[in-house]
């Protein structure tokens, strides 16, 4: 059970980064960022294939990121230069983006297998840190290290006066143009911060599974949203720290739920590749709980009143 949890944990914190990133765009900006089905894997893809190459992985991991960043520039450019809606946007760059992936690795999947010599960040870690924590307990807590460090990175930029802009652009875009402030490049440095964390995600994630594949970032705006959605769900934070908090733990709830699911799930005729129907019910719960509260909250008033 202990290593249970400590493998939700793992992939739960992974998932924080790329939540941070989805909150970003739907919240912050309020712009329906679809490209990130294409990000995830481009992090992947590009940290992979250098790896393979013999470059460090921390310098592919910066590369990855500035990748994800260029795509998110690139869905920016499509609705504030070409007038795009911000969905078709989105959905513009994912779609190129899968050539793309496929060009960068030169085949559907590579593999990052320790065994097979190549050197990772995680395999780095461990050779040295091991020595300092008990092995299973160093992955877990480099992890919360690094979500941690990117929660008070954002929180800081968020409270800066270009975060300030890129928040009241989500808010209320034509007050703040009325301002002064050219939403257009808000927007694009939104897009490029969220697809950037989005990208390190999938970097990291690829570190860790030992592998990356192209069809990794199927479903990862659902699940990037639905750990948002847990999140505002559980809490109702009104300040940045708060907010960023609760994604962070929506992300692992998330996953949670998810790993229970697959675990257990088999008593109920549910199997491994039914991990997407989970995720599809799992969202659709979460989104229904408010209103399925509500008309229970008024049934039982009106119960009493009678």
């Amino acid at each position: 059970m202990g290593d249970f949890i400590l493998h939700v944990l793992e992939e739960g914190f992974l998932f924080a980064i790329l939540s941070l990133g989805v909150y970003i765009s739907f919240r912050a900006l309020n712009f329906p960022d679809l490209s990130v089905d294409g990000t995830y894997p481009l992090g992947a893809a590009v940290v992979a294939i250098m790896i393979l190459k013999g470059i460090n992985p921390f310098i592919a991991m910066i590369i990855a990121t500035l990748a994800g960043g260029l795509a998110g520039l690139f869905t920016g450019f499509l609705h504030t230069r070409l007038k795009i809606a911000p969905l078709l946007s989105g959905i513009l760059t994912m779609i190129c983006l899968y050539s793309i992936n496929l060009r960068i690795m030169g085949r559907p999947n590579i593999s990052l297998s320790p065994y097979l010599g190549y050197r990772t960040f995680i395999t780095i870690i461990k050779e040295e840190a091991n020595s300092l924590v008990t092995s299973k307990y160093l992955i877990p807590l480099i992890f919360l290290g690094i979500v941690i460090a990117l929660k008070f990175l954002l929180d800081i930029f968020l409270h800066t006066e270009i975060g300030l802009a890129i928040r009241a652009t989500g808010d209320n875009e034509e007050m703040i143009r009325a301002e002064g402030v050219n939403t257009d490049t808000t927007k694009l440095i939104g897009l490029a911060l969220s697809n950037s964390l989005v990208a390190l995600s999938g970097a990291l994630f690829a570190q860790y599974q030992g592998f990356s594949d192209i069809g990794m970032g199927i479903g990862m705006i659902i699940a990037g949203l639905a750990s948002v959605i847990t999140g505002e769900a559980l809490f109702r934070g009104r300040t940045i720290s708060i907010i960023t908090l609760e994604v962070i733990i929506g992300a692992i709830v998330y996953r949670l739920a998810i790993a229970v699911a697959l675990k257990w799930g088999y008593n109920f005729g549910f199997k491994p590749t039914d991990l997407k129907l989970l995720t599809g019910l799992l969202v659709i719960i979460i989104l229904a709980f408010p209103v399925i509260r509500k008309r229970m909250k008024l049934k039982f008033l009106k119960d009493i009143k009678i």
